[in-house]
């Protein structure tokens, strides 16, 4: 089921990349909850399982339905490409009681049974208290499970918009779009996202506002309502490499898996790269380079896409977890 976001004229002078902290905190939390998304991310998972169980996140997970709509309001867009955590945080808890009353009736209405709780009763009886209850809850949530992390994070986050930020430049909004992810697609001024939810918004000069997540993957989301700005959240470039201990070394047990070249050629897509970068880097020939990345490819190791002229390719889940060493 897509959904379909219509460009007017002045949408193309208002569409930007940003980050927000915020979004990976709630994105981090669902993601605890979802095993599907949890692939790239089980060095993190491991690491983080001890503080994790000490939060206390049922109201929150309350809140992501499995398939439905999750509050605008507790992770609406960010207010700039830079901003802070202490700043989104700050926002929500300003929010108009009665707008976020109307919008988690929506959400709670997803799961059965959740308006008729306990917490869901109260939250609605008394909104301006389940606003300060669910700001806790997040600001918890983010000093445990994002805050220590957050350089590397952003850091990533970071790269992936100059990437895009630069492809941007050299093919245009309608070019660049469709790159991103398999899942958009470009026709006629029309970006459709292939998605759970259909959902159909003309942005009448809002613009867009494009944000990668580290936490998002594999889904990609563009369900916000008005009055917030119109937003595409996808997944992050490089997050293969993440969180990997000894990334660019091919362990020993790797090369005697697969081979020394294929292991150094896995190894060493820490981000997502071409045959030509890799065969600079590792001192091969392209031609052997070309080779072992279709046969990591066809192994389920690798996966591949096509950004203008060149494809680039990126390590699956199986392929992080063999070239990190991760049981």
């Amino acid at each position: 089921m897509p959904a379909r976001l219509h460009f007017g004229g002045d949408d193309f002078l208002r569409c930007r990349f940003a980050l927000s902290p915020l979004w990976e905190t709630q994105e981090a939390v669902r993601m605890l909850k979802r095993p599907e998304r949890q692939g790239y991310h089980a060095h993190w998972l491991r690491r983080s399982a001890r503080v994790a169980a000490g939060l206390d996140l049922t109201g929150l997970w309350l809140l992501m339905p499995q398939r439905g709509h999750s509050p605008d309001w507790l992770s609406p867009p960010p207010l700039g490409p830079a901003v802070t955590f202490e700043e989104e945080i700050a926002a929500v808890r300003a929010c108009d009681p009665a707008q976020a009353r109307e919008d988690t009736a929506k959400s709670l209405a997803c799961t059965p049974g959740a308006a008729e709780s306990a917490r869901g009763r109260r939250w609605l009886r008394d909104p301006a208290g389940m606003i300060e209850e669910l700001t806790g809850l997040m600001i918890s949530a983010h000093r445990a499970l994002i805050a220590p992390d957050w350089p590397r994070l952003r850091t990533l986050l970071e790269a992936d918009v100059a990437f895009h930020s630069r492809r941007l430049a050299e093919v245009g909004l309608g070019g660049l779009l469709p790159e991103m992810n398999r899942r958009f697609g470009w026709r006629e001024g029309t970006l459709t996202v292939d998605m759970r939810l259909e959902h159909d918004r003309h942005l009448a000069g809002q613009g867009l506002v494009l944000m990668p997540s580290v936490f998002v993957w594999p889904d990609v989301i563009s369900t916000f309502e008005p009055p917030w700005q119109p937003t595409v959240v996808y997944p992050a470039r490089g997050i293969g490499g993440l969180w990997a201990p000894t990334a660019g070394r091919a362990p020993d047990v790797l090369v005697r898996l697969l081979g020394r070249g294929r292991a150094a050629v896995l190894a060493a897509l820490d981000e997502p790269a071409g045959t030509a970068a890799l065969a600079r880097r590792l001192g091969l020939a392209p031609s052997s380079v070309s080779a072992h990345l279709t046969l990591l490819r066809d192994a389920g190791l690798l996966t591949a896409r096509r950004y203008g002229h060149q494809v680039l390719y990126e390590r699956t889940p199986l392929g992080v977890a063999l070239a990190s060493g991760d049981e």
